[in-house]
């Protein structure tokens, strides 16, 4: 499904003569695919839209540490492109949970899964991953569930 998206949007964006977005697009396509011959040789099959979720997430995060380098270094340029780049791959993720739904939902996963103690933080967070996969940023949940846990 979401492949289907992305080739559509490839084919708009040749129509549209937009350059930045084709590629961007033709560069995510590119990812997806090696990422499906890597699945392929542990013996897997073709990712699933719900593997793809965390393949754009990894090529968003990659551009954002991009971005803080060239703020760094100066180079406006190739920090405003890495900025559009994350807008173009932004648009095939889902709404992001905002800071009380995800609070909201570490409370519920917690509830769920009868965590106790920080023993139980791989619990909770992969009932999240589970339930809320490409909706939240797991890097800023996992402290969360650890404050949750500890205090």
């Amino acid at each position: 499904m979401m492949r289907d998206d992305i080739n559509t949007a490839v084919k708009e964006a040749m129509k549209a003569k937009d350059e930045r977005k084709l590629s961007t697009l033709r560069m995510v396509n590119a990812t997806i695919k090696n990422a499906d011959i890597e699945a392929r040789g542990h013996g897997k099959p073709p990712l699933s839209d719900a593997d793809l979720l965390g393949v754009l997430q990894k090529m968003i995060k990659q551009r954002q540490e991009a971005v803080e380098l060239y703020d760094k270094g100066g180079r406006a340029e190739l920090a405003a492109q890495e900025r559009e780049e994350i807008a173009v791959i932004s648009a095939y993720l889902p709404r992001q949970m905002s800071d009380d739904e995800v609070k909201k939902a570490i409370s519920a996963a917690i509830a769920e899964t009868g965590a106790a103690g920080m023993k139980d933080m791989g619990k909770v967070i992969a009932a999240l991953k589970a339930k809320h996969a490409g909706q939240m940023d797991f890097g800023k949940a996992s402290g969360l569930v650890k404050a949750a846990l500890s205090g």
